[in-house]
């Protein structure tokens, strides 16, 4: 047994996995046993642990995830998207899993960013993990239900605010660095740690030194990526996503870079400073790619780009119901 989660026997009936599933949800011993957490959030860190740490419960999450949440919104979204630098971030083949590194102005941000992994079928993007602040996705019913619906599951693992749950959050930093450790897994990551909400999207939040703790610790390739154009308004996205002049009004544009160099770092002490500083290189490396943004929606407004460009999400070779892995 690992963080809570116990190891699964092959085999079984249906109806004998759903009666262990809900038994394991009910009953189960993890670290939330030793701490102050809710029954609601008890029950949502169970329904996580099992879609992210049992191997079923991956499988049938990443098919969720390949298979309706694909295909929704590429219908909904993909059609306003302009990438640059994804075949190249394609075209790589890191020995360790990814964490993609981006700003934070929708609550959508990674979510679309994994849409174009999918589509391109970056052979690296193989299972998915967005850890979440606990707020709302872990201690609200409805929370939950969004986690489930939108991600399966894969808005994990929570991250804990007061200073009592601290353990944790340790436990917490202990899963992603296994994730990130393991070749095929992608960790989508906010540098800035919180959402930005200032007039300026080009002016950010600075740099969480958690982010590089992660980085320093698991070891894994960093890509860093600049999204701008969504909103927070699901409806209004998809509607705009319908209009006339989608591509040129509502452009989601998308830069991803260069993986980040950061190996001199991993010759320094451990420290929170050190942290901070590669956080901070993390930045650096969005912001840099945040000019390559403006650049590119200078041209898509001045309809220097074309419709048929194959840097338009929907221009790719893809298919419209399943996510295929190459």
């Amino acid at each position: 047994m690992r963080h809570g989660v116990p190891r699964q026997r092959p085999g079984g009936t249906k109806g004998s996995d759903l009666i262990c599933v809900i038994a394991w949800l009910d009953m189960a011993p993890t670290a939330t046993d030793q701490a102050p957490l809710t029954r609601m959030e008890r029950f949502a860190l169970r329904f996580a642990e099992l879609a992210n740490n049992d191997e079923r419960g991956k499988w049938m999450q990443t098919r969720f995830l390949r298979g309706i949440s694909y295909a929704w919104v590429r219908a909904a979204i993909a059609q306003r998207i302009l990438t640059d630098g994804l075949d190249e971030a394609i075209a790589l083949r890191p020995e360790t899993g990814v964490m993609v590194v981006s700003n934070h102005r929708s609550f959508f941000d990674q979510y679309i960013m994994m849409l174009a992994c999918f589509m391109g079928k970056a052979p690296w993007a193989k299972h998915l993990f967005f850890p979440v602040r606990s707020n709302f996705f872990y201690d609200q019913p409805l929370g939950v239900v969004v986690n489930a619906a939108i991600a399966g599951g894969a808005m994990y693992p929570p991250i804990y605010r007061q200073a009592d749950r601290r353990a944790l959050n340790d436990a917490a930093l202990d899963k992603m660095v296994e994730i990130v450790q393991t070749p095929g897994n992608v960790v989508g990551m906010h540098t800035e740690g919180t959402r930005g909400k200032g007039p300026d999207p080009y002016q950010f939040l600075p740099a969480q030194p958690g982010v590089g703790k992660l980085a320093l610790v698991g070891k894994p390739m960093v890509i860093p990526a600049f999204i701008l154009g969504l909103g927070n308004n699901i409806a209004q996205d998809i509607a705009q996503n319908f209009s006339k002049q989608a591509r040129r009004d509502h452009a989601v544009i998308i830069v991803f870079g260069k993986p980040v160099d950061y190996t001199d770092l991993l010759a320094e002490k451990p420290r929170p400073t050190l942290y901070k500083k590669c956080a901070d290189r993390f930045m650096a490396s969005i912001k840099a790619l945040s000019d390559r943004q403006r650049e590119l929606r200078a041209q898509v407004n001045a309809a220097e780009i074309s419709d048929d460009d194959p840097r338009w999400l929907n221009n790719r070779a893809h298919s419209k119901l399943y996510a295929y892995e190459d």
